[in-house]
């Protein structure tokens, strides 16, 4: 362990912290700026990344929404350094979401569901 006990926040070519992934920014697939990644929903059972939660909209934090993406829907540019999503911002905001004060329970599947039904929807092909 590193003398100032940060081996979480340090970084392989192949590894990243999640607390170095929050914050970062999602760009569309034109590098126009969507928002950045809130934080990451990680499976209790399988150890992988399920979504991503993009936070944009409102104004100074106020307002923001939180919409969770599917992980396999990112894939990070290190020009841009930071995400690029094939999902336009119109899609985005027609996409499931919650707001900061709203608690995105996942003791209720339904919200799992709504989400991945809004991307497997037929105008969002497979990657």
């Amino acid at each position: 362990m590193a003398p100032d006990g940060n081996v979480a926040r340090k970084e392989t070519t192949s590894l990243i912290s999640s607390d170095k992934v929050e914050g970062t920014s999602v760009y569309d697939p034109a590098g126009n700026k969507l928002g950045s990644i809130h934080s990451v929903m990680i499976g209790k059972m399988d150890g992988k990344v399920a979504y991503a939660v993009l936070s944009f909209g409102g104004f100074l934090g106020m307002g923001t929404d939180h919409y969770p993406i599917p992980w396999e829907r990112l894939r990070y540019d290190t020009r841009l350094d930071g995400y690029v999503t094939d999902l336009s911002k119109a899609q985005l905001e027609g996409a499931p979401k919650y707001t900061a004060t709203e608690a995105w329970t996942t003791d209720d599947r339904r919200w799992a569901t709504d989400v991945d039904g809004y991307y497997a929807g037929p105008r969002f092909p497979a990657l």
